[in-house]
């Protein structure tokens, strides 16, 4: 899957890159997926409860080293999609 957005969040602390992808999931329609790239080590809790909270599905977490990659599914307004990302891969 090719995402249609991709979030740099590199560099940004807890909690500006969630708000990065909550303004990029936005700007797309629901089903599309955003990309997000971060350093941040908090966002392997807070992206999947962000997710869950706001009815997208968190498709893929990924981590090479210091840095994480996130796939999100935008979801339907009003939508309860839950997240179904597995464990976080090293």
């Amino acid at each position: 899957m090719t995402p249609v957005r991709v979030v740099d969040a590199l560099g940004a602390p807890c909690p500006v890159p969630v708000r990065l992808l909550a303004r990029a999931m936005g700007r797309v329609a629901p089903g599309q997926v955003v990309e997000l790239l971060a350093d941040d080590p908090l966002i392997e809790v807070d992206l999947p409860a962000w997710c869950h909270a706001r009815g997208h599905r968190l498709l893929e977490l990924s981590r090479d080293g210091a840095r994480w990659r996130g796939l999100v599914r935008r979801g339907q307004p009003g939508g309860g999609a839950a997240s179904e990302a597995a464990a976080p891969r090293s």
